[in-house]
């Protein structure tokens, strides 16, 4: 993440460029997500979760070929097919081995582990490229990928001792999940969410890097602070979501992000930006692990695990599609600074959608 924006704008790509780099990702994976999500209610989870893997593996290894703009565009592409075969259905999976009464705590164990690696991802990219290549990170980020793919081959359970497989449910019609108030309500403020995030990802590097000469190093230790805070208290959150007011955990979470972007644009030094990030990460923090809880038990209610988080990850990718466009947009008919408040103006309408959306969780039908 700290990599890609500033090498594309090093290759003279425009704000609507770095934005499509991003969007793509989120593209491809917004088709391919509620099919693989829905898919695996029927199929089961260990037959995209393995090939998703190996999948990433090799399309990592395209990035070394890659020498402009567009090849980029096309390589975030696939990756985006390949992640919709992993993230809906890797959630799913834990959510199908979640007790009852305790997903806050699971999926707040689940995402802090995910938040983990994203934080070290871009700090570890960002070393590599300063003391080797940009070629070595992205060879790195391959290894990993092959690491994830054998030791899901070996360790997880044949497919047929899942759950889904040995229940043999017929998947549950679209209308029944897309109209349920609940579902929908999160469905906006993760939306809202990850746009923000979209924002951040794609243009705090070029904004550092044009303001404040940061390095490569310097930048990936910024985007990596908010992301490692998050995933840092998913557990305290996830176990207060099990026994607080998870709707109020939301709400409140939404409200700091919503600060806290807007705190980039008032940045006027490098610290100014770091604790702009670890206060975005608080939000994060504070509002995921209760939002996924609520989906998990809205997942166990509708029998249709898959198909809500194949939704939250809809959520993801074309909120993180959305950031992504409106932030380049913004930095090529305005200011580049302008595109926090943008954001926050996104996280708030959100947020006031999710507490309009949650307060009748009936299901239109």
């Amino acid at each position: 993440m700290p990599l890609l924006p500033v090498y594309a704008h090093d290759l003279g790509a425009s704000g609507f460029f770095v934005g499509m780099i991003f969007g793509a990702f989120s593209l491809s994976r917004t088709f391919f997500l509620p099919y693989f999500g829905r898919l695996s209610d029927k199929k089961g989870r260990k037959p995209f979760i393995v090939p998703g893997l190996l999948a990433y593996a090799l399309i990592s290894v395209a990035f070394i070929y890659s020498s402009n703009v567009n090849s980029l565009i096309i390589i975030r592409f696939f990756q985006g097919i390949a992640s919709a075969m992993l993230m809906p259905v890797i959630q799913a999976y834990i959510g199908d081995i979640t007790p009852g009464g305790r997903e806050g705590f699971i999926m707040g164990s689940f995402n802090m582990s995910m938040f983990i690696g994203l934080s070290l991802g871009p700090l570890l990219g960002g070393i590599i490229k300063d003391q080797f290549s940009l070629q070595a990170s992205f060879i790195c980020m391959g290894v990993l990928a092959m690491i994830g793919f054998f030791l899901s081959f070996t360790l997880l359970p044949p497919t047929k001792s899942e759950q889904v497989f040995k229940t043999h449910r017929l998947p549950v019609p679209w209308r029944k999940i897309v109209f349920n108030g609940q579902i929908a309500g999160l469905f906006v403020f993760r939306f809202g969410h990850i746009a923000c995030i979209g924002i951040i990802w794609g243009f705090v590097p070029i904004y550092a890097d044009v303001r404040f000469s940061l390095s490569s190093s310097s930048i990936g230790i910024l985007i990596m602070l908010g992301v490692l805070v998050s995933g840092l208290i998913h557990v305290p959150m996830g176990l207060l979501a099990d026994r607080l007011n998870r709707k109020m955990m939301i709400v409140f979470g939404g409200v700091v992000a919503c600060y806290a972007i807007l705190s980039f644009e008032w940045a006027n030094t490098f610290r100014d930006m770091i604790q702009a990030a670890i206060i975005f990460g608080l939000g994060g923090g504070i509002s995921m692990p209760a939002l996924m809880a609520m989906a998990v038990s809205e997942g166990n209610k509708s029998k249709a695990m898959g198909s809500v988080m194949a939704l939250m990850t809809v959520a993801h990718s074309t909120g993180m599609l959305t950031g992504a466009l409106l932030g380049g947009f913004i930095m090529d008919c305005f200011q580049l600074r302008m595109a926090f408040p943008a954001g926050a103006v996104l996280m708030a309408l959100s947020t006031a959608l999710f507490i309009l959306g949650t307060s009748g969780s009936k299901v239109v039908v």
